[in-house]
């Protein structure tokens, strides 16, 4: 099973160059190999069907207790068949939508590599794997959306798509975490057999509320809606592919596959609830306010997966039902009309539905395709959209008073879908033909078989509906819901669900008789509430986030030693101090039991610290902090370390002659600070000080191991073969300490020989 991600990732590496061997047939030639994984999903379904899922697992991180585990179960062979199936025929289409495209290689690898991501999520039975395949859909939305770099809008929607789905990545990794955290494990299938504990945990509505924003902004949920019709700007193929199909889908998968877990509370069902109904209102209602063809289908979508969401959030077994026939039947019809779409867009080179009309004897073969699309979309007979909808007003009207609720959302939503799916329908293609800006005729035959082929499997499905009972039985079982087996049919008698149907046939066919109208208003009525919503919020915290940020970078990247070293330590200091005052608090008073030439000795060196700052020359400066210096040498001197003051005198020494001598090539002493900053400096100065100084008085006063005064004593002759011990510390006991003091002399000497030698030289030369 590996072999579908690692596969996944060879083939996007060489999509490139079977272009340029293979050049247009090269996309044909890729879809192949998601055709192929069609093939093998098949070959396992007797398995998946008797409830034994295909389980793969090896060690990833073997020092934290990590496994990367992918398991096919019912859910996860759905999502699979759903991605690889529907992208086998899209990457025909984008062949053919982007013949002869200068970028169609990179189109390509990006598409597949996305494939490969999204079979990744659904596969992945580790939480930090899913999340990683998570954000790599993320990453390769961006790229597809924004795959017409030339243009701003494409820039604008890749990143504002980017933004609002990996925000919401990043709350996801919390509320995953918290669940780990909760259900002391990493494993998907562990923690959903552990949804009672989970859920009685007091990390679960946080966890529960990561999730839930992770998976609203993956699946355009209001009010993150916003992001999915401006990702419109696309090519057609992405639109089909990610907006219709999967990306928008990974969300609903992720609150299925976790719905044992974090659902059966209020909490989970009424947010659920709520967002979704919320969802799909605005999504239809913005559906009918559109012109554009591909912004009506996309709008149209949002409340699609707004309905899922609120099955979701129901919980019940018909409902969860009623939102797998919704979710394959979506996929199938909203495919195909994104690539009718595309192919309007191709032959006509527009999508306006004002302009376009009278197409039928143009593109019959469109025409024909785009009917029973159409109709699914609509949820009329005998499409799989009609035995979605009839699945999804049974499972409200069981619900209660909360169902009712929903239930007149819903039914105002699908009547006016049903308007939508008419417009859809008959605008482009029906009427009297109209002045286009492009009247191409013979649609290649790469741009036909896709549609062709879903809109045929959603008639088949409508026809056989029986033929799905395997499929949702096996994905209900898979996430543990009882109950007595679905059976899927087209006809359920003169029930509540037909004569809702009904109702909505009738405000449908009323709002499209008067779609001009009713639009207009919509456009006239909707101005105010759009000028004020989600969008223009998002866009204002944007700016503001891109305006302080470039305040931060003028205040702390400005290209000022002053400035890093001042905030370095200022964080350093924040950091550290807190830590010291939490932790061990103020060190006590250390100068009650000082002796009169140690308060002598750090008065020297105090003094020569400030003098060194307030010096009018660098000499004085240099010779300054060359006494400061020395009086460390007696500090040392003082505690009985003569090595160390022996070695601090050298240095010190070197070191003030390498400066002397390089003062020699510097300009004139200027002051380059004002009087403003040397006291910011000096603030900074006595801050870092005191800090330092109050570590070394709690580290003294902390107490701590025993001297080794005593196993060098003791040692000293057996380990070391020498009498004199101080000459045994300093050349086996610390042997290493030793070297490193004289690497530092080497150096210095060698540098102060360099400058003497230089100067030598140039006074000879003048």
């Amino acid at each position: 099973m590996q072999a579908l991600v690692w596969g996944g990732i060879a083939v996007a590496g060489l999509a490139p160059w079977l272009h340029r061997l293979a050049g247009a047939r090269a996309a044909t030639l890729l879809a192949l190999w998601p055709a192929a994984i069609v093939a093998w999903l098949l070959l396992q379904w007797p398995g998946i069907a008797a409830g034994e899922p295909l389980v793969r697992e090896w060690a990833w991180v073997p020092a934290l207790g990590l496994d990367l585990t992918l398991r096919l179960d019912g859910l996860a062979w759905l999502f699979a068949m759903l991605i690889a199936a529907i992208g086998s025929l899209v990457l025909i289409y984008a062949g053919a939508y982007l013949r002869g495209h200068a970028d169609l290689p990179r189109f390509l690898a990006v598409l597949i590599a996305f494939m490969t991501a999204m079979l990744g999520l659904v596969l992945a039975d580790n939480l930090i794997a899913l999340f990683v395949f998570w954000e790599l859909t993320s990453l390769a939305s961006y790229l597809l959306i924004g795959f017409r770099h030339a243009d701003p809008l494409a820039r604008r929607a890749a990143l504002q798509g980017l933004l609002v789905t990996a925000g919401g990545g990043l709350a996801l990794l919390v509320g995953l975490v918290l669940m780990a955290q909760a259900g002391g494990s990493w494993s998907l299938a562990t923690l959903v057999g552990r949804g009672e504990a989970l859920r009685a945990d007091a990390l679960y509505p946080a966890a529960l509320a990561g999730v839930l924003i992770g998976a609203f902004t993956k699946s355009a949920q209001f009010p993150f809606h916003f992001w999915l019709p401006n990702a419109m700007v696309a090519p057609t193929p992405v639109s089909a592919y990610l907006h219709s199909a999967t990306m928008v889908k990974a969300g609903l998968y992720l609150l299925a596959r976790l719905h044992p877990a974090l659902g059966g509370t209020s909490g989970w069902s009424l947010t659920l609830g709520a967002v979704g109904v919320a969802t799909l209102v605005v999504g239809a209602v913005m559906a009918l306010r559109q012109t554009n063809l591909k912004l009506m289908l996309a709008y149209s979508t949002v409340m699609a997966l707004g309905t899922m969401t609120l099955l979701l959030g129901i919980g019940t077994r018909a409902a969860l039902a009623a939102c797998l026939v919704f979710l394959i039947a979506h996929a199938l019809y909203k495919g195909a009309l994104f690539l009718i779409a595309g192919i309007l867009d191709v032959m006509t080179g527009t999508l306006d539905l004002t302009v376009l009309g009278g197409l039928r004897r143009r593109l019959p073969a469109t025409a024909l395709i785009a009917v029973p699309a159409a109709l699914s979309l609509a949820g009329m007979p005998p499409l799989l959209g009609f035995v979605g909808k009839e699945a999804l007003f049974a499972a409200l009207l069981a619900t209660g008073p909360l169902g009712w609720l929903a239930l007149a959302a819903t039914g105002l939503a699908a009547g006016l879908t049903l308007a939508v799916a008419a417009v859809v329908a008959c605008r482009p293609f029906l009427g009297a033909p109209r002045a286009t800006p492009c009247s191409r005729r013979g649609t290649p035959v790469g741009l036909l078989v896709g549609p062709a082929a879903l809109a045929a499997l959603s008639l088949l499905f409508g026809l056989w509906p029986a033929g799905l009972d395997g499929v949702v039985n096996a994905t209900l079982a898979g996430l543990g819901v009882p109950g007595e087996p679905v059976h899927l049919a087209l006809w359920h008698g003169a029930g509540g669900p037909l004569w809702l149907s009904l109702a909505g046939l009738a405000l449908g066919g009323a709002v499209f008789a008067r779609w001009d109208a009713v639009r207009e208003r919509l456009v006239a009525g909707l101005a105010p509430l759009l000028a004020r919503g989600p969008e223009v919020w998002h866009s204002a915290l944007g700016w503001r986030t891109l305006a302080l940020a470039s305040w931060q970078t003028r205040r702390l990247q400005n290209g000022r030693l002053r400035t890093y070293l001042a905030v370095t330590l200022v964080t350093w200091a924040g950091l550290v101090g807190q830590a010291l005052l939490v932790r061990h608090g103020l060190p006590d008073w250390p100068f009650s039991d000082w002796r009169a030439h140690e308060a002598a000795i750090a008065g020297l060196m105090a003094a020569a610290a400030v003098a060194a700052c307030l010096a009018p020359s660098r000499l004085a400066a240099v010779a300054l902090l060359g006494s400061m210096g020395f009086a460390i040498a007696l500090i040392f001197v003082a505690f009985s370390a003569p090595d160390l003051a022996i070695t601090q005198l050298l240095v010190e020494t070197l070191t003030v002659v390498l400066l002397v001598l390089v003062l020699f090539r510097l300009p004139s002493f200027t002051r380059l600070s004002t009087s403003r900053q040397r006291l910011h400096d000096l603030g900074v100065a006595g801050l870092v000080g005191g800090l330092i100084a109050a570590l070394t008085l709690a580290v003294l006063g902390a107490g701590g191991p025993d001297s080794v005064s005593g196993y060098m004593v003791a040692n000293g002759q057996p380990l070391g073969h020498g009498r004199n011990l101080v000459n045994v510390i300093l050349v086996d006991f610390r042997a290493l300490d030793t070297l490193g003091e004289i690497c530092v002399l080497a150096l210095a000497a060698t540098g102060v020989h360099a400058m003497l030698r230089r100067r030598t030289e140039g006074e000879g030369d003048g």
